[in-house]
């Protein structure tokens, strides 16, 4: 990684070689593509507008979430509330990587946004923690993701039958243990052990006993106040 006065630089060869980094974790996407493909057009949507929602929204949750309420007459608000619940963990995400975000230039900042999910985010987090700004991983890694998405879409609306439950194989979990070797690999320091803790169990009583999808945001903003009142020692 490189960097000039002009603050950080995105490097096209580290940017592609996280494009392959992530490439295994993109067979799994397109697997769930295919599912929604299949789903969308199910629920009568054209195969384009399956596929320009794909291409244009790039997320996943939401967008079966939308399809839920897809029909003759759809409630806009509803749907933008639904919708903005679910990815409303992108705002802590994004919070989390401004240190390295804040140093490119605004059209590279938001440009690599678009592509930002729960994969390459917890690369980039991880690599951070380990001393490495790693802002390529978002962009490379969340190419290679987004094009497995619109690729699995465009096969489910034309060859849907080919995987309509990718939970019956349990790919559903794939994403999760992905996440929690990026969350085990990191440091393991008390500080962070007791923020995990207190993140995971305001989870699992948000997702109890408040709204539906609420549990993310609760979950990492009472990991954040660990962190915010617990500071580290920053050595000489």
């Amino acid at each position: 990684m490189s960097s000039t006065s002009s603050g950080y630089r995105l490097e096209p060869g580290k940017v592609r070689s996280e494009f392959f980094r992530l490439s295994p974790i993109a067979l799994f996407v397109v697997a769930f593509g295919i599912a929604f493909g299949l789903a969308a057009v199910q629920k009568g949507l054209a195969p384009l507008e399956a596929t320009l929602m794909s291409l244009v929204v790039f997320a996943g949750a939401s967008q079966f979430a939308t399809l839920e309420m897809w029909g003759n007459e759809i409630a806009i608000l509803p749907l933008m509330a639904v919708v903005f619940a679910i990815n409303s963990r992108h705002l802590l995400m994004g919070a989390s990587l401004y240190p390295m975000l804040r140093e490119l230039p605004v059209g590279q900042r938001y440009g690599i946004l678009f592509v930002l999910t729960d994969a390459n985010w917890a690369v980039a987090a991880q690599d951070y923690q380990n001393g490495r700004r790693n802002l390529e991983v978002i962009l490379g890694g969340g190419l290679v993701l987004w094009l497995a998405w619109l690729i699995g879409t465009l096969i489910g609306v034309y060859f849907g039958g080919m995987l309509q439950e990718p939970k019956s194989l349990g790919l559903d979990m794939v994403l999760g243990c992905f996440l929690l070797a990026m969350a085990l690999g990191g440091r393991r320091t008390p500080r962070v052990l007791v923020a995990w803790l207190v993140a995971g169990s305001a989870a699992m009583a948000a997702y109890r006993w408040l709204p539906p999808h609420t549990h993310v945001v609760v979950g990492a903003l009472a990991g954040g106040v660990v962190g915010a009142f617990w500071l580290e020692r920053k050595t000489p």
